[in-house]
């Protein structure tokens, strides 16, 4: 048995450079990035040593991953520790320059993806981008086979999970004064997806 705390989430490895690449052209320069439910924390890692201008709270609601994010961000002097948050409750952090959510909103009760974009309305100035990374529902574009099995999937481990229609997401956004989605397709039959407010 290992006393290392740090988990690894397979997917990291394959998406992290292409959705590095969408973040440098998304993110401000400086400021702070709140990411909602960092998992593992591999990607805060990541992103946190290419951006080093930008500083990074990372949050998971589980002590198990907030303690792989900690040890996986421990020698980057940007990188914040770890908070415990709950999406679909208050948040703890109260100001943020971005939000920044990956692979949450299917792995998720709908209530989360409703505190999401809730939180994000209230900490968030106006034009600071809400960043989305994830598989989508589209209404009149053919679904994936291999998100249609993912989806299956999710749903035989809890009912409450599952791909979401982007058309729903977008109208939680509209609801808390954000714009329309800027898309972005990603690898995988993923997908950026960025809110902002006027």
């Amino acid at each position: 048995m290992s006393d290392d705390p740090r988990r690894y989430a397979p997917a990291t490895l394959r998406n992290r450079d292409p959705i590095l690449a969408e973040l440098r052209r998304l993110l401000p320069p400086r400021g702070l990035v709140l990411e909602v439910a960092s998992g593992t924390g591999e990607h805060c890692a990541h992103f946190a040593a290419a951006l080093p201008a930008l500083h990074w709270q990372p949050t998971d609601l589980d002590p198990d991953n907030r303690a792989s994010i900690a040890a996986w961000c421990d020698d980057l002097p940007n990188v914040r520790a770890p908070v415990a948050m709950d999406a679909a409750a208050a948040w703890p952090v109260t100001a943020a320059d971005a939000v920044l959510c990956i692979n949450m909103i299917h792995i998720a009760p709908w209530a989360a993806t409703e505190g999401l974009l809730r939180g994000a309305a209230l900490v968030l100035p106006p034009g600071a981008p809400l960043i989305l990374y994830g598989p989508y529902r589209q209404d009149g574009v053919p679904t994936a086979p291999s998100n249609e099995e993912f989806d299956a999937s999710l749903r035989a481990r809890d009912p409450a999970w599952g791909l979401r229609r982007l058309e729903d997401v977008a109208a939680l956004a509209a609801a808390q004064g954000f714009g329309a989605p800027a898309v972005t397709p990603m690898p995988a039959n993923n997908l950026v997806v960025v809110f902002r407010r006027p």
